[in-house]
Formats: C-alpha cells, structure tokens, sequence
C-alpha cells in the first residue's frame, strides 16, 4: 500500500474556499473500524454545496467531499467485514464532516458500510449513488402511503438531475404512469429512453396564481426542487395522494395553505436517505439490485475523473449537468 492517496481537498482561507488535487497520507484520516479503497463515488448536489464552502453541509475546512463510496474493504476491525470483500457507502456523515469519497481511501465505521448487492458491480452500485438510493426511498414511502401502479400519474420535478433521473427510471421500471417537468427540453429523446411517458417545461408547474387548489392531476409527486414548483405540486395532487419531498435546488422555502391536506387528505412526506436505517437500507439496495434496476442504467451517466470534476462541481450549481456523473478513483 503506497503512504499516501490523492485526493480533491477543499481548503479555506480567508473566508475563501478553493478546491485542489493533493496527495493525503493515512493520518489525515479518522479513526474507523473499515478502511476503504474507493474505486468510485459520485457527484451529488450536496457534494458541491460541501465544495464551495457551505457551512450548512460541512463546519470545518480543509476538507474531502463524497457523501457516496464504493471500492474494497482494506482494512478491517470489524467482524462484520473482511478485507477484499467489495462494498459500498451513501449517506451518514461522509463527505459533510467525515472526509469523503472523492478520495483514494475512507475510513469510517462498520455501520456505515454495506456489502455489495448481488447483480450489481461496484460501479453500478456508484451510477446509482445516493441519487438512486433516494428515489428508491421515495417511491418505497409513496407505496406505504397507498400509491400503487393503476393510481395515475405520477410527477417527478427536476426530471434531468440526479435524483429526478434515477426517479424517472426507477418508477417506469416498476410499471408506473411518469410524467416529468424539466427545463432541459433538449433532452426529451433521453428522458423518453428511460420510459417517461409526458414530458412538462419547468414552467408548466410554476403556478403562480395565487389559488390555494388547483385541479387534481397527480396521484403522486416525487419533488426535487421546492420552492413554487412544490407549492404547485402540492395543489395539484388528487385526493389522498401524496409528496415525496427531497430537494431544493429551485428554493428550501414554500408556502402553501392547509386545504388540499384537509380537503383532499394529501401526505407530504419527507425523504432523509443519510440516516435511513439500516434494514430499510438493505432493503431499498436489494430492490435496486433487483426489481426496481433501471434497463437503461448503463446510459446514465458519464465517467470522469477527481480532476475534472472541477468544471462538473461548476455545472451542477448551475443547473447545467445532463448527466449522473460517476467519479472513477483510477481514472487519470
């Protein structure tokens, strides 16, 4: 094992953030029982708000970005893991406060990590990401909540990010109706490859009216970007349906009335996959694996390496990502 691994480091200085390439040596890791050499991890929108200097996301700079990671158990001081064996981690602490997976080693606690699905690789398990596990979880929650394929409609908003993308897939594989809204009408052809089935401009689920109820649409919602686009989504869902809320790339803040819970008995349901536990987690990962994997996984995505993901941090703070992007440790 070579002393030291490259990293992406985010320093402060100043008030200032900026991001390098630097070689880190064992020590700057914390204590864990499993050390992980990371093959591959994944670009999430809260990765980038952690490279920028967010201190909702991550307190205290220089720091190593990566909320996911996938690769081999190095080293073990657990009984549940042996060295060799292959697997994964999305969520919890790593890569807010605990350093991340846009790193050539993790260390972090045996609770954290999970074996490697059977039916899926290691970089499947990446292209998939927190970005699939969370739509994975929303649908497991709107199916606790009633939703069932012959129930209508279904709307997913930010249809061409991460989780919006994983949701479209996710969803159609499991026989349901997608609708989805974008601002990226450019990628139609892609979104129909995936089985959606109706494909909405960002605006068309922008009301801005005023009116407290619109007409019921959608037996459900799987909402990635808050803000006007929720408030709408929550007036247009019929009786009993539901909203799965996971986002807020458009705004955090909304403002709705209590009628369309009280007249139209809808459930506004809150998706935190970090913390999921951890037989649910299974759970949702064997589905992933199984059932719900999506036909056109391998198309999702594009590979680049910790060196380029300068420009992609860039891309999707503006909104200007098409693609899940799969960060390869070994690529140069």
């Amino acid at each position: 094992m070579a002393e030291t691994f490259k990293a992406l480091l985010v320093k402060e200085e100043s008030g200032k953030f900026f991001r390098e390439i630097t070689e880190r040596k064992f020590s700057d890791l914390p204590d864990g029982e499993i050390l992980m050499e990371v093959r591959y991890s994944s670009l999430n929108y809260k990765d980038a708000l952690s490279a920028i200097g967010n201190k909702g996301v991550t307190k205290v700079y220089p720091h190593v970005p990566g909320i996911d990671a996938a690769g081999i158990v190095a080293e073990s001081y657990s009984e549940k893991f042996k060295s060799g064996e292959e697997v994964l981690i999305t969520g919890y602490d790593l890569g807010m406060n605990t350093p991340g997976g846009f790193a050539g080693f993790i260390s972090v606690p045996a609770d954290w990590v999970i074996k490697l699905p059977q039916n899926l690789s290691l970089k499947e398990s990446m292209i998939l990401g927190t970005a699939g596990f969370t739509a994975a979880l929303s649908l497991y929650k709107l199916e606790l909540n009633g939703l069932k394929q012959d129930s209508g409609e279904v709307l997913i908003t930010g249809g061409t990010g991460g989780v919006g993308s994983m949701a479209a897939a996710i969803l159609s594989k499991a026989g349901y109706d997608v609708t989805v809204s974008t601002g990226k009408p450019e990628e139609e052809n892609y979104l129909k490859s995936l089985g959606v089935k109706n494909i909405l401009h960002r605006s068309d689920v922008q009301d801005k009216s005023g009116k407290p109820m619109l007409k019921g649409r959608y037996a459900a919602v799987i909402d990635t970007v808050g803000g006007t686009t929720l408030e709408t989504a929550i007036a247009s869902v019929k009786m009993f349906g539901s909203v799965a809320l996971c986002g807020l790339v458009e705004s955090p803040k909304f403002s709705t009335t209590v009628y369309p819970f009280i007249l139209r008995g809808i459930n506004l349901l809150g998706i935190n996959s970090a913390e999921t536990k951890m037989d649910l987690r299974l759970k949702l990962w064997e589905k992933l694996s199984g059932e719900w994997k999506p036909d056109k996984l391998n198309e999702m995505y594009v590979e680049h390496s910790l060196e380029e993901l300068n420009n992609d941090i860039d891309l999707i703070l503006q909104g200007k990502l098409k693609r899940k992007v799969l960060v390869n440790l070994n690529k140069n």
